[in-house]
């Protein structure tokens, strides 16, 4: 019977008698209709037992009967609990009131937070929502249902095609989802595609305009490769030439590769700081007397306090700061050659565009001295070589007769 749910919240005590008769007041126990329950026999003669506190009230005249007495061994229970908190007024004040604030706090909205791509700027998300009034430090009583605030925040953004208001405990989450709308294209002039830089032709793939090049056609920079001209010198039509050329443009690189690198590691020694966080703000409670590490890498976890799904203004962030040792590693000429090599290569892709391919690589020098190697390197790639210029005047449209 012990720790039942019942007997918790009546109390019980647990009681030792001495003196007496023990089997005359178990008997006498029973006859009251007094429940005892783990019966424990010393070899003193005397008892122990558990009781309720009702029951225990109710001893008294069996005592007398069987000439025997108790002593209270401990008391537990709800009631003994409530005696104690009231012993100590100000703690259990205290607590009622973090149990008030906790449940005051909870009633807030912490964060509005948008969530998803979109196009609208951020603070024009805000404004809406704050007119529907929805921000930060609002009361959620004081809210409409999200089902509403999703419809009057969508008529606010006519430019999306869909908002929708969530509610996680204290966090509000808005998802915005803009309209498609048709591509607006640029107006574009009349022109012509050239060279922009001097270049051996390998493909041409021409959309609209008149190829003036062909494959294997070496080009110098300014030459035109596909014209925004048609017809001929007397009947001419202006178009915006648009098209595909590639060619193999030749690139010179100095490469000086040092033969050395530096590596950094951990060095075992950290240092944890631990704090707590209310709101937006967080408090250190502990790691102030942390090492001081010349060099060091941080890292950082944080946990929100939850009741079920409402995320609460308060929790916990732990950060580790670890030692960094910085160490250099000696390379042969062989590898720093490859490593400047790798590194010329990647710049060199990256500034000849998208779909450019080194075709080959030719080393005209290579020299190695004060700890570096100093290589210069012929390049060539295949990379797109046409850029648009806008006629300086465009002639006038004039159409071209037909069937001629």
């Amino acid at each position: 019977m012990k720790g039942t749910w019942l007997e918790t919240v009546r109390g019980f005590v647990w009681v030792k008698l001495i003196c007496g008769d023990a089997d005359k007041f178990l008997n006498e126990a029973t006859a009251a209709n007094i429940k005892v329950w783990q019966i424990t026999f010393a070899k003193d003669g005397s008892i122990t037992f558990g009781i309720s506190i009702p029951d225990f009230f109710k001893l008294r005249p069996i005592l007398r009967k069987c000439g025997s007495r108790t002593r209270i061994l401990s008391r537990h229970g709800v009631p003994f609990k409530l005696a104690r908190l009231a012993r100590r007024k100000v703690f259990a004040g205290g607590m009622l009131a973090f149990v008030v604030a906790l449940f005051v706090l909870s009633m807030l909205v912490w964060n509005v937070r948008i969530e998803g791509e979109t196009a609208i700027p951020e603070a024009r998300i805000l404004a809406a929502a704050r007119a529907e009034g929805l921000y930060k430090y609002q009361w959620s009583w004081r809210m409409e249902d999200t089902a509403t605030l999703s419809k009057n925040m969508a008529r606010r953004l006519p430019d999306a095609a869909w908002v929708g208001v969530e509610k996680k405990g204290t966090s509000i989450l808005i998802t915005v989802v803009d309209s498609t709308k048709p591509e607006k294209k640029p107006l574009e002039s009349p022109s012509h595609l050239v060279a922009k830089a001097d270049a051996v032709v390998t493909k041409v793939i021409a959309e609209s305009g008149r190829p003036k090049v062909e494959r294997n056609d070496r080009v110098k920079k300014g030459d035109v490769l596909i014209s925004g001209l048609l017809g001929d010198e007397k009947n001419q039509k202006a178009v915006v030439s648009k098209g595909m050329v590639m060619g193999l443009v030749w690139h010179e690189y100095q490469i000086v590769a040092p033969m050395t690198k530096k590596i950094k590691s951990y060095t075992g020694a950290s240092t944890t700081r631990n704090y707590w966080i209310i709101g937006n703000r967080a408090l250190q409670i502990s790691g102030y007397k942390g090492e001081e590490y010349e060099q060091s890498q941080m890292k950082s976890s944080m946990k929100r306090s939850q009741i079920r799904d409402w995320v609460l203004p308060f929790g916990s962030m732990k950060e580790v700061e670890m030692e960094v040792i910085e160490t250099e590693q000696k390379l042969t000429p062989e590898e720093a050659k490859q490593a400047g090599l790798s590194a010329a290569r990647s710049e060199l892709l990256a500034k000849s565009g998208q779909g450019a391919v080194i075709k080959a690589e030719n080393i005209l020098h290579e020299q190695s001295e004060n700890g570096k190697v100093m290589l210069t390197v012929l390049f060539e790639v295949e990379q797109s070589i046409a850029e648009t210029r806008p006629f300086a005047q465009a002639p006038e449209a004039t159409p071209i007769p037909q069937g001629e």
